[in-house]
């Protein structure tokens, strides 16, 4: 543990161990100590994706409806890998831990994220009390959409990594044109949000059953390029009694009297951890 950061891990130890809820915020960043790529900028996308270098495509440009139209198979060569990856990844022990909080303090407990991976869902959270902001990679709808309906992604995909593209297109049991994830992507105007917006009436009326309590928010790996949850974590900071907790080693700022902790989510969980069993 860092010396200078132990005054700031002591004071966020004592928000978790004075709150009556606990809010989850994350984004991309929290996937990190878990193994995941966070696209950030396109080189940190690259990485994960050199195919899409050499063809000048960028994060943006993949994770695109646009693809699913014209050319589904080299859509789903983006998005089919990446349910591959999620599902054969393993949730850090940071989700454990905050688990744990919750039993361990008697915590009112929501998920707030903007991750389409499933992680919180795997590690153990009740999907409930799970908010997914852009939706979920586990979930698929119909291109075009035909209809409202949004299902399970059972489907089994094997990638061509030399071409980016999959073996199959799943399709739209109702219509027999191609399905898509039940992602937001960028410049997306067929994505169904019914799903979301029914985890977002939960977490509304979450929050209302919390009038007046203490409330601690922990928010990871939540950057500024695209602030959904950095912005949701500051709203719920705004309230009378909340705390901010912000784990970030990029981009930790936040205004007094929240705490900012420069630092990957397991270190930062850790760390407030330390300070829970000590006291």
């Amino acid at each position: 543990m860092a010396a200078d950061l132990a005054p700031v891990f002591r004071a966020a130890a004592e928000a978790v161990a004075g709150a009556q809820a606990l809010v989850v915020t994350a984004g991309a960043g929290m996937g990190v100590d878990s193994g995941l790529p966070d696209f950030r900028g396109d080189t940190g996308f690259w990485r994960a994706y050199p195919l899409y270098q050499r063809l000048g495509i960028s994060f943006v440009d993949a994770a695109n409806p646009e693809h699913f139209e014209h050319d589904p198979a080299f859509g789903w060569g983006f998005y089919g890998h990446r349910t591959n990856l999620y599902r054969a990844t393993v949730p850090h022990p940071g989700f454990a831990l905050l688990l744990d909080w919750a039993a361990r303090f008697g915590l009112d407990l929501f998920v707030a994220t903007s991750n389409v991976d499933g992680q919180f869902q795997k590690a153990g959270f009740p999907d409930q009390a799970i908010l997914e902001f852009h939706g979920s990679i586990h979930h698929l709808q119909c291109t075009a959409p035909c209809c409202d309906r949004i299902w399970d992604n059972r489907e089994q995909f094997r990638i061509d990594e030399e071409t980016m593209r999959a073996d199959h297109v799943p399709l739209c049991p109702r219509c027999g044109r191609p399905a898509r994830p039940n992602i937001l992507m960028f410049g997306d105007y067929a994505w169904i949000g019914e799903r979301t917006a029914k985890q977002q009436e939960r977490f509304r009326q979450f929050l209302s059953r919390q009038s007046g309590r203490r409330i601690v928010v922990v928010e990871m790996g939540a950057g500024t390029a695209i602030p959904t949850v950095r912005a949701a974590s500051e709203r719920i900071g705004a309230l009378s009694g909340a705390r901010v907790i912000r784990i970030n080693p990029r981009e930790p700022q936040i205004r007094a009297p929240h705490l900012s902790l420069p630092c990957g989510a397991v270190e930062g969980l850790s760390g407030i951890e330390a300070f829970l069993r000590r006291d």
